[in-house]
């Protein structure tokens, strides 16, 4: 597999920025792939660090002891940095701001897509499209399933109708993961200019953890964004780069409204 190749399995900003829209207050509608990372389990957990690893069985003492008599508890070094990711996912659960919608194919994506940009029409200008999904660009049709000779159609772009016609008022906002840094911003703008949202958050590969370019119609030069990494799970602070972009999201859209008033 060679690097353009790799680009689609590599995971991407959603699960940490919804994270971050959450805790600035936002309602957030989560599509993910069917057994993605997601909020609150993503690094913190799950893929990076299996959730078993954080706790130690207690047996009773007792002689008389059963198996209902242990007890299983969190490891003590892990809970300084678990209690605030607990204690924010309990929030957001009892505030009903986390609502989670999976999908398996590309057309159950575009289903979905369609719908909920269409339904949060209500809202008016009052919604922002994060799409940072990296959706491949082929898929197989199941009209050609069950050949001998793999024939493959391309990904219809799904960036035109939002745009046009399922979130017409919506703040849009797309992702361009480049390899060549040189080819990031050109084609940015031009993804702009093609499709006429508000904002492309662009990415090289080598340096997306801790770097992206903000690039909008309403400005003539892109704009750079980035943040040193934390060292893991149990570090006290840990700088994400999705917190940088949530918030300069936040400034961008507040100036947007006003603008649109």
């Amino acid at each position: 597999m060679n690097v353009t190749d790799s680009v689609r399995f590599l995971d991407n900003f959603s699960a940490a920025s919804a994270e971050y829209f959450l805790k600035a207050g936002y309602a957030f509608i989560f599509m993910h792939r069917q057994f993605s990372l997601q909020p609150f389990s993503r690094q913190h957990y799950s893929h990076f660090h299996p959730f078993l690893d954080f706790l130690e069985v207690h047996p009773s003492s007792a002689p008389d002891a059963t198996i209902a008599d242990t007890e299983v508890k969190v490891t003590q070094r892990v809970v300084p940095a678990l209690l605030p990711i607990f204690d924010a996912y309990k929030r957001t659960v009892s505030e009903g701001l986390l609502h989670m919608l999976t999908f398996v194919t590309g057309d159950d994506y575009l289903y979905l897509l369609r719908g909920v940009s269409k339904e949060m029409g209500v809202l008016g200008r009052n919604r922002m499209l994060y799409l940072a999904a990296a959706v491949s660009d082929f898929f197989l049709p199941r009209n050609k399933m069950g050949s001998l000779i793999i024939e493959m159609d391309q990904v219809p772009k799904v960036l035109k109708p939002v745009v046009a016609e399922w979130a017409r008022e919506g703040f849009v906002v797309s992702f361009k993961l480049e390899t060549d840094a040189t080819l990031l911003v050109p084609k940015a703008q031009a993804e702009l200019e093609r499709y006429r949202h508000q904002v492309v958050i662009g990415n090289d590969l080598q340096t997306r953890k801790w770097e992206v370019v903000f690039v909008s119609q309403s400005e003539s030069q892109p704009t750079t964004t980035s943040t040193k990494q934390g060292e893991g799970f149990e570090t006290a602070e840990v700088k994400e780069i999705e917190e940088d972009i949530v918030k300069e999201l936040e400034e961008r859209y507040g100036r947007w409204i006003e603008l649109n008033e």
